[in-house]
């Protein structure tokens, strides 16, 4: 992955900035689909943007994602569109996906749940469980979402199939190289919802730790899903970048940039043993040696403040390395 590091902290408030403005448009496009004119053009739109901030610095931009989505349910819908697209976007390149179904995997995670997000932002910050009137629509959302999907403009067929079975065990069946290319799509967004969500907290449910949530999604899968389960692992590793970690030194860490070495990033220690938050985080590449990982921390556990620029200045560092 050829990233270009930013350089100073400027350019990181600027792609902080950038990444809210993507993750507020897309907002404002899911939340009145109706209103929005182009629809198709648009979410075209979203995702170009959302790959040139990824071309830019992709750790960056996952451990800025990972930040958003595991420690504010506000605006989850557009966050969790946003999360799974990025996702599916490292996902296509790491299975090699030709660019059309790249294109229609993306583009189905970014509307995914058009017809229900208003509700879903609504779900993430209730505390007590979905009425039957919200289980319903939980339940038939994939349909209704591809068929406002179509109603909008869309004509990519594999798009509208993906969408319109996200939750469908049936599409779980059939050798993954084997199966029609919207069935395979359809099981790689499947598998990359579940596991966003579990990351993302709920006022009902504090979210999993990305090392769970990892665990879980791989022990649910079945053996025919085995390569897409790995190709997340390989992509985003048991700890992405904005995750936090507890060190085997009782410090505590926020995972910066994934390294040449699978499961061994580098990390930015936020806080010392004794419970307190560092004046400055240091930079410690866990592929030299100690201190090393002992475990991921859900975002729920952590009462952290973390200065993101300061943190991501660090990535300068941790690039140099490379």
């Amino acid at each position: 992955m050829s990233a270009m590091p930013v350089k100073d902290e400027n350019e990181y408030e600027d792609l902080l900035a950038a990444w809210s403005d993507l993750e507020s448009g897309l907002g404002i496009i899911l939340g009145s689909p109706e209103n929005t004119q182009q629809f198709a053009h648009r979410v075209l739109q979203y995702d170009r943007w959302m790959q040139a901030l990824m071309q830019r610095d992709p750790d960056a931009g996952l451990y800025l994602l990972f930040q958003l989505a595991s420690n504010s349910p506000v605006g989850y819908s557009a966050s969790h569109s946003l999360v799974c697209a990025v996702l599916c976007h490292l996902m296509a390149r790491e299975l090699n996906l030709p660019i059309k179904e790249r294109e229609s995997l993306v583009h189905a995670a970014l509307t995914m749940n058009v017809s229900m997000t208003a509700m879903q932002d609504l779900l993430a910050n209730q505390s007590e469980r979905p009425s039957g009137q919200q289980q319903e629509l939980i339940r038939v959302h994939p349909v209704k979402s591809a068929m406002l999907l179509g109603n909008m403009g869309v004509r990519d067929e594999d798009w509208l199939e993906i969408v319109g079975g996200h939750h469908d065990n049936r599409v779980d069946a059939g050798d993954f190289r084997s199966v029609a290319p919207a069935v395979r799509l359809t099981r790689i967004l499947k598998m990359v919802d579940r596991y966003a969500a579990m990351i993302s907290p709920r006022l009902s449910r504090a979210g999993r730790s990305a090392t769970e949530s990892a665990r879980t999604v791989m022990a649910n899968t079945s053996a025919k899903s085995d390569e897409i389960g790995h190709a997340l692992m390989r992509v985003v590793g048991l700890c992405p970048p904005g995750t936090f970690v507890r060190m085997d030194s009782d410090e505590l860490g926020v995972v910066l940039r994934r390294s040449p070495k699978a499961n061994m990033p580098f990390v930015a220690i936020v806080g010392g043993a004794d419970g307190h938050l560092l004046p400055t985080p240091r930079l410690h590449a866990t592929a030299q040696g100690a201190p090393s990982i002992r475990s991921a921390l859900p975002a729920s556990g952590v009462r952290a403040q973390l200065n993101h620029y300061q943190i991501l200045g660090l990535s300068h560092q941790a690039t140099s390395n490379l």
